[in-house]
């Protein structure tokens, strides 16, 4: 029996070439509520935002991955948008 050798195509994975869309909104992020007795996840989003303190605000751009964050600790945040000059 003769084996067969397959030859394997090596696929290199596509780079999309996306222009990054400038945002024309940025987000003020305000922490309204306690940290204490939080999940651990949830302390570390908030910490990932730039928030540390209770009251203390922040001003982000308009992303996916903010408005991710955002969404998982919604209930501690007060968020506002504002048009970027």
């Amino acid at each position: 029996m003769a084996v067969q050798e397959e030859k394997s195509k090596k696929r290199t994975p596509k780079i999309s070439k996306e222009k990054k869309k400038s945002s024309s909104t940025q987000l003020n992020i305000k922490l309204v509520r306690s940290l204490v007795g939080r999940p651990r996840k949830h302390r570390e989003v908030v910490k990932g935002l730039g928030l540390k303190k209770l009251n203390s605000e922040v001003t982000l751009e308009d992303c996916p991955e903010v408005r991710g964050m955002i969404n998982k600790v919604r209930y501690l945040i007060k968020v506002e948008a504002m048009k970027k000059k």
